[in-house]
């Protein structure tokens, strides 16, 4: 009888994670940007690969599909809209997904911003899960490399409604660096000066800081945090934001920050 399905947090090149979902026999991949990782991490625990799950186009999220194909004969889920011709089962918002082999079923969300067709998987019930790819990481969010900050602002807030347990499964160690500009934006915010107290003795033991969850990002990341009004008062007060203080305001001068940041 398979066991209740487990993520496997598998590093790759400088800072990305892949995640291995398995239920001790059989095994989903999810931004599979290098196979050799996932290939040795599937021999080592005697696993079968039975789906490959993608958010978006980037290389860095799809280098392995075309290596992991040649071994395993599996369908390919990814974004309708972002370009990947690996693509066998295209997706976009309200679409689900049953993962074959695997007692677990994902509803899709459309988050552009980082691409234009990006999409995140969302699993619903006791135990929550998100893989939102580069949309939202542990205290920060995607660069804006096709879409607008409207975009973005509009992606994250719908991730941002979803269940505060829900564990959030992203694609990069980016966690202290985003608490470090966090903190320049939002330096009386308790939770987030506790947040990078844990995340640097996590790093400190080279654990990763993630996944997260929702209630710990809607608590420390400015950029779900764009209505405070003490971020605002920094981004003025560093000449950052001009006399509209609406949140996608804020929004916009926040990633423009943090691109030079």
């Amino acid at each position: 009888m398979s066991k209740p399905a487990a993520v496997l947090t598998i590093p790759a090149f400088k800072d990305n994670y892949l995640w291995l979902i398995h239920d001790g026999r059989k095994a989903a991949v999810v931004d599979p940007g290098d196979a050799q990782p996932i290939m040795a991490a599937l021999a080592e625990r005697g696993l079968t690969l039975t789906a490959i799950l993608l958010t978006h186009h980037h290389a860095d999220h799809i280098g392995g599909v075309p290596e992991l194909l040649r071994h395993f004969d599996v369908p390919v889920f990814g974004p309708r809209h972002d370009g990947i011709s690996a693509v066998t089962v295209p997706l976009g918002e309200g679409d689900t997904v049953q993962v074959p082999g695997l007692d677990m079923r994902f509803s899709v969300l459309d988050v552009p911003g980082h691409t234009r067709g990006h999409i995140a998987y969302f699993r619903d019930g006791a135990d929550p899960w998100l893989f939102c790819g580069d949309t939202l990481f542990g205290a920060g969010c995607g660069r804006l490399f096709e879409g607008t900050p409207a975009q973005m602002f509009d992606s994250l807030g719908k991730l941002a409604a979803l269940p505060l347990a829900t564990r959030v499964f992203c694609a990069h160690e980016y966690t202290l660096s985003n608490l470090r500009f966090a903190l320049a934006v939002e330096p009386h915010n308790q939770a987030l000066r506790e947040r990078m107290e844990a995340s640097t003795a996590l790093r400190e033991r080279l654990q990763p800081t993630v996944p997260s969850s929702i209630g710990l990002e809607r608590a420390t990341n400015p950029f779900l945090r764009a209505g405070e009004a003490e971020i605002a008062a920094q981004l003025a007060a560093a000449g950052k934001l001009g006399q509209d203080h609406s949140p996608l305001a804020v929004f916009t001068a926040l990633r423009e920050w943090k691109n030079t940041f």
